[in-house]
């Protein structure tokens, strides 16, 4: 795709690894910043065995598809940092950077020698964002966390579970994404401050912390109403209210009926279509989506309150139809007429057959040398002057070391070969991938 990109000229030092902060400078690749990701064979996590290895390939540092979706548009540089000579490169690399981003516990890096006052003396103007648990001040500054750990601290997790039961937080590290959004708005707040002052900053983001304002309604419950939070029944989830919990629930408004996930044709384990109706008009519009059956005229389904009481025959009416239809189909229908509805969609729904999100082009297929093609997530936004897309697949482990080495920062040849051989770039023990070995040649 051509034309400039938004971040183009920007360079990002990528220290973080995992999920949070390779998430963040994946976003910030995607909108034209180049990504130099900083790596070491024997610590970066995201690589090691995967479950997301796909069956018929070889397990190693460049099979994770875990990895490969998360590192999409960056470059590698296998380093050891935490040798003399490592720790020189490094350095004399974040001099002709813009950005450093990182997302270990608030004191690894400053053991390393590259806390935020060393790297002003390298380069002043630099944005340095950290995006550590709990922040890099306070009594609890050197714990260590991760998605759903910042989830359970931050309040999440206790308003998710079954009555009685333990909290069952959330099915995915949301935290982990999530702060990596946040970890990418810190990097362009501070780059734009940059710009317009001359000045660079340390920005220090906390995974928990980001966590806490996702709390909105039940924290004003608290703080405004001075009511804590229960799990007094069955979480509502799709479904209107369970019987015998209260009719209203902190932070979705009014509870209406219908509200709920409906089976659809052809009754398979993904086969739903959640449809709602927030108000009377809504639910007429339904009915006569659904052929203006004599049940519907009931007066036990004339208002809002009458259907929340006979919920359970409602919803038995309403299945009896979408049983006859395809979630899409139903959607489609629905829709037409002014009701809100949407399927319940897969994996496999989306990337394959939702087809919004085909003219969105959010799932593009990608050549990687080591998984082969796979479809990677772009941008969940357009921009109509400077695209943003997924140029490349992510790295093999220390693929643009010698790019960068020689290239970018001016070494000789002699020079990468003697930092292959004294663990610099690469452990001396370890066995090399074929191209690093076609480097040294």
């Amino acid at each position: 795709m051509a034309g400039p990109r938004a971040l183009q000229g920007i360079r990002v030092v990528d220290f973080s690894w995992v999920r949070a902060g390779p998430w963040a400078t994946r976003w910030l690749g995607a909108l034209g910043a180049e990504i130099i990701k900083i790596e070491w064979p024997e610590n970066e996590r995201g690589r090691l065995p995967s479950s997301t290895t796909p069956k018929h390939l070889e397990t190693n540092l460049n099979t994770s598809g875990n990895f490969a979706d998360t590192n999409v548009n960056k470059k590698s540089l296998s380093l050891n940092v935490r040798s003399e000579k490592g720790l020189a490169i490094v350095k004399r690399l974040i001099a002709i950077s813009d950005i450093v981003i990182e997302n270990f516990s608030s004191r690894v890096l400053q053991k390393w020698g590259l806390g935020y006052e060393e790297l002003c003396r390298i380069k002043p103007d630099i944005v340095y964002v950290s995006m550590s648990g709990y922040g890099h001040t306070g009594r609890n500054h050197h714990y260590t966390t991760f998605g759903p750990v910042a989830q359970a601290a931050s309040g999440l997790t206790f308003q998710s579970g079954l009555p009685g039961q333990p909290p069952a937080g959330w099915g995915w590290s949301y935290m982990d994404d999530t702060g990596g959004m946040y970890g990418a708005m810190c990097a362009l707040t501070g780059l734009y401050h940059r710009n317009v002052t001359g000045k660079g900053q340390h920005i220090d983001q906390s995974q928990m912390i980001s966590a806490v304002p996702l709390n909105g309604p039940v924290l004003l419950d608290f703080t405004v109403n001075g009511r804590g939070t229960r799990r007094p029944g069955f979480p509502p989830g799709n479904r209107a209210y369970w019987p015998g919990t209260p009719m209203a629930n902190a932070g979705r408004g009014p509870t209406v009926a219908p509200h709920n996930a409906y089976r659809t044709h052809p009754g398979g384990y993904n086969d739903w279509c959640v449809i709602v109706c927030h108000d009377d008009a809504e639910w007429r519009a339904l009915v006569q989506v659904m052929g203006s059956s004599d049940w519907a005229a009931s007066d036990r389904f004339a208002t809002a309150a009458a259907r929340l009481h006979h919920q359970d025959e409602l919803d038995s009416h309403i299945e009896a139809w979408t049983q006859t239809l395809g979630k899409y189909e139903v959607t489609e229908r629905c829709q037409a007429a002014g009701v809100r509805a949407m399927p319940v969609q897969s994996a496999e729904d989306r990337v394959e057959h939702d087809p919004q999100l085909r003219h969105r082009r959010l799932y593009r297929p990608i050549e990687h040398p080591a998984l082969g093609t796979y479809k990677a997530q772009n941008a969940p936004f357009t921009m109509s002057a400077t695209p943003v897309f997924n140029h490349a697949p992510a790295p093999m482990i220390g693929q643009h070391t010698q790019e960068i080495v020689e290239g970018l920062l001016g070494l000789g040849h002699d020079e990468l070969r003697a930092g292959f051989e004294d663990g610099t770039f690469w452990p001396a023990r370890r066995a090399r991938f074929p191209y690093q070995e076609e480097m040294l040649r």
